[in-house]
């Protein structure tokens, strides 16, 4: 037993359960790299005004979330809590988006980190993939997202997830919005730090999730009522796109996910199955994040998955995903002069790209063959003194328990034919 262990809230991931996750990743980028997006990878912290700015002051992410901290040379930097705000920073930073056609299509995988109390499907760190268009305005583009995530998670065998759907409006209509829903929750009876967000942005308020809170929201303005023609318009050509695709989501009035720089399009994947954390991903249209951060008007849009809440989410359905057997032969040397053959067919099959393992540590045959069971290599290699004096070695099919020998200088061709 370690003196260690992982801090609390969070996890390792290790064999056998990895290989899921890395599926689930691999499921949610296919849709992505088959429609223009490239991958993109940032720092795991990074100045911790470009989240203040561009996630919001007023959510609880960068109030009471954020990993904080000053290194020895005076910066002030944070672990990054979420992917968007450092997605957008890079491609300014490279100037992306002066250097091809727009929208700048970008898609990652990471670890994000968030101080929250941990309980299932809500860790202090986590993995997500997520997704960025950035640089242009168009309906077709947030469905696209919306669609892509929608066939990700379809491709990996879920079908018990929702797409809740809603409009923010834009910097012309939402601001009288605004004035109407802050008079509103000023009426209410609502703790200092909420009253102190109805202040910064009450949109955040119609978030909160608390029983006592939701009570009060009976009758407040609604922010379809306030939408400006130009916002209506848009927000009917992502529906009907999403319609015509087949993609089926709710109209969620409510819906305005926990950060400040969305406008117009928001959406979120949530799953019944998973409880209280119910929400495996979601995003938005963030047309204005590009300026709060010091760049160029950028209209954009994006999402991010959770890996790990995805991984719940296929439990909660009893799926179990069909995962490649990490080795497919496993080499079993009896002596001296077999370890050192059987060692040189395993580096020859590895490098004809046949994924081998090998019975390390001298282990006896009954031991070494424990270890190929174990591996889940579909055949063993076994040889011995006789077997390399007739210039063979035993090929057993661990399915069938049929064995036969083979020519040493036809075991590559054999296995070929074999595991096509």
């Amino acid at each position: 037993m370690s003196t260690f262990q992982a801090p609390k809230g969070t996890y390792d991931l290790i064999p056998p359960d990895s290989a899921k996750y890395l599926a689930v990743r691999e499921a949610i980028s296919a849709p992505l790299k088959n429609s223009g997006y490239g991958y993109i990878e940032t720092p795991g912290f990074e100045d911790v005004e470009l989240f203040a700015r561009g996630v919001g002051e007023s959510t609880d992410i960068v109030t009471k979330e954020m990993y904080a901290f000053e290194t020895k040379g005076g910066d002030k930097l944070a672990l990054r809590p979420e992917g968007t705000a450092s997605v957008l920073r890079a491609a300014l930073e490279a100037n992306l988006h002066r250097i091809g056609n727009l929208p700048v299509k970008l898609w990652y995988s990471g670890s994000y980190y968030r101080y929250e109390r941990p309980q299932k499907g809500r860790y202090r760190h986590f993995s997500q993939v997520g997704a960025e268009a950035i640089g242009a305005e168009d309906p077709a583009l947030d469905a696209e997202l919306i669609i892509l995530a929608d066939q990700a998670y379809r491709s990996l065998g879920l079908r018990q997830f929702r797409i809740l759907l809603n409009s923010l409006g834009d910097k012309e209509c939402r601001p009288v919005y605004r004035d109407a829903l802050q008079g509103f929750l000023r009426g209410l009876d609502l703790d200092e730090d909420t009253r102190r967000r109805v202040d910064i942005n009450p949109l955040r308020v119609l978030d909160d999730k608390r029983p006592e809170v939701q009570k009060q929201l009976v009758g407040a303005p609604m922010l379809r009522d306030y939408l400006c023609d130009a916002c209506k318009a848009y927000h009917e050509e992502v529906r009907e796109l999403l319609s015509a695709a087949g993609v089926g989501y709710e109209d969620d009035e409510k819906l305005v996910r926990g950060l400040d720089y969305y406008t117009r399009t928001t959406f979120e994947f949530v799953h019944d199955g998973l409880g209280s954390q119910s929400a495996v991903g979601g995003g938005g249209r963030y047309d204005g994040l590009s300026e709060m951060i010091g760049g160029p008007a950028l209209p954009s849009v994006g999402w991010a998955l959770g890996v790990d809440r995805t991984v719940l989410a296929l439990e909660a359905e009893g799926i179990e995903l069909e995962l490649r057997a990490s080795t497919s032969v496993f080499a079993v040397p009896l002596g001296e002069e077999a370890r050192r053959v059987l060692f040189g067919v395993v580096t020859e099959l590895r490098r004809a790209g046949v994924a081998a393992d090998f019975s390390y540590g001298g282990k006896g045959l009954k031991g070494a063959m424990k270890s190929a069971n174990r591996s889940g290599a579909r055949f063993t290699l076994v040889a011995g003194e006789r077997d390399l004096a007739e210039g063979v070695v035993q090929l057993k099919d661990m399915e069938s328990g049929e064995q036969s020998p083979v020519a040493l200088d036809a075991v590559l061709d054999t296995l070929r034919s074999r595991l096509a």
